[in-house]
């Protein structure tokens, strides 16, 4: 969550404030202390200076001098409680991470940096002490979201009731094109029937989900009233559905496999063959193995590439398995018992380079070693396949509507207690921009 992002582009995107750490300029003094921090005249003087360009820009009136100094001094206040925190908490923000967020701005204001450094020349700022001010500002919003996430507890059951409503709203003009299987259970079946239906439901849900045809499987097994049609019941409004069906689709998207599931008669299967007017999510998941040599001391990247290159000419000569290597090499702990295996996984789960790797790599092609962050690796990408992903989505959605709500709430009422346990003493300060 990019919160210094908001609070850069809102009233302070160009601020000025200089750290009060910087060396004291002529006639500069010290207006107002906070904790074993100090705010400047200076300080106060460039926030002014910037809220009144920002202003005059977007043609904003403001309010009188006093009061303008009074909202730009809480301001320096609260930022310089939330570096202090930062501080504690060993957060740095290293100049990469800068220079990204720099090149964001410049980007979102259809600038080069280049011409962002010829606008805040025209505006009377100086360029490094805009990057330091971004710097601080990034610095504090970090602070304040570690601490306010460790404050926020969101319940399953709020995250589902929230989705359900989500849902509800959506689907009131979808149109689902559905086909169903139904397994009967006679009355007055013994335990073990019902177990052997279910188990049948499970094992043609899993040949489904294989590829096999689900026409094909619904006349070969459904007792449904369209079994004689594959089991298609065509296109309907949740609200025209049988309830059972209704109950359980919710956002799936087109190719979704439900079930099975159980009612009075037996085991039901649906798949959504599609959807109208439904913004369905799919992603692509990736099923990889690797192999991890991470660098030390005593083993340099050329080392570390060597071996894996050695690997992977075993594995290819049909000299050593995959897997075998993967155990006798790898430094990931987590897949290395297992042969290298990752699972099924979603691209954006990995490093970029790794993720660039995975989703370019042929099926069945082993790489040539490459370097993330995490060492040496080879990667060989097995399987891929699409996954809806639709109903996982709204519950995200549910999820981040609840975290912003109670972010919001939660960053409040911490900054209020951070600034009511703080000690801070205000000696006087002159608006010499006004």
């Amino acid at each position: 969550m990019k919160k210094w992002k908001t609070s850069l582009l809102g009233i302070a995107i160009w601020s000025l404030a200089a750290s009060s750490m910087a060396a004291p300029k002529e006639l500069d003094k010290v207006v107002t202390l906070v904790n074993d921090s100090v705010i400047l005249q200076s300080d106060v003087n460039a926030m002014l200076q910037t809220v009144r360009i920002n202003a005059a820009e977007q043609n904003q009136p403001l309010p009188d001098n006093a009061l303008l100094t009074e909202q730009v001094m809480e301001k320096l206040i609260i930022e310089t409680l939330q570096l202090q925190q930062a501080e504690q908490f060993g957060i740095r923000i290293d100049d990469t991470r800068l220079d990204q967020a720099v090149a964001e701005i410049a980007k979102e204001r259809e600038l080069t940096i280049p011409q962002l450094q010829q606008e805040l020349e025209k505006s009377g700022i100086s360029y490094s002490i805009f990057r330091e001010q971004m710097r601080r500002d990034m610095t504090a919003s970090e602070a304040r979201t570690i601490q306010v996430r460790r404050r926020i507890n969101i319940l399953p059951q709020e995250v589902e009731m929230l989705a359900e409503q989500l849902n509800k709203q959506t689907l009131q003009t979808v149109q689902f094109n559905i086909s169903h299987i139904q397994l009967r259970v006679e009355e007055g079946a013994t335990k073990e029937q019902r177990e052997e239906t279910q188990q049948q439901a499970q094992q043609i849900v899993d040949e489904l989900k294989n590829g096999a045809d689900f026409a094909n499987l619904a006349y070969s097994y459904s007792k449904g009233p369209k079994a004689l049609q594959g089991g298609e019941w065509g296109w309907m409004r949740q609200e025209e559905m049988p309830t059972i069906f209704a109950d359980q689709i919710k956002s799936n998207g087109k190719g979704a496999i439900i079930g099975p599931f159980r009612s009075g008669v037996g085991y039901h299967i649906i798949k959504v063959n599609d959807v109208k007017g439904l913004e369905t999510v799919s992603v692509t998941e990736v099923n990889a193995r690797h192999i991890l040599i991470k660098t030390s001391v005593i083993l340099s990247d050329d080392g570390a590439k060597r071996q894996l290159e050695k690997a992977r000419q075993d594995i290819l000569a049909g000299r050593q398995t995959f897997a075998d290597e993967a155990q006798k090499l790898s430094s990931d702990p987590g897949s290395a018992t297992n042969g290298g295996a990752l699972g099924w996984q979603t691209p954006d789960l990995y490093v970029p380079e790794f993720k660039d790797k995975i989703e370019t790599l042929p099926k069945g092609t082993i790489s040539e070693p490459f370097k993330t962050v995490h060492g040496w690796h080879i990667v060989e990408v097995l399987d891929r396949r699409n996954v809806d992903r639709t109903d996982a989505a709204m519950k995200n959605r549910a999820y981040r509507i609840l975290f912003s709500r109670k972010f919001n709430d939660e960053a409040q009422a911490w900054l209020q207690e951070l600034r009511a346990g703080a000690y801070i003493e205000q000696l006087g300060t002159n608006d010499d921009q006004g």
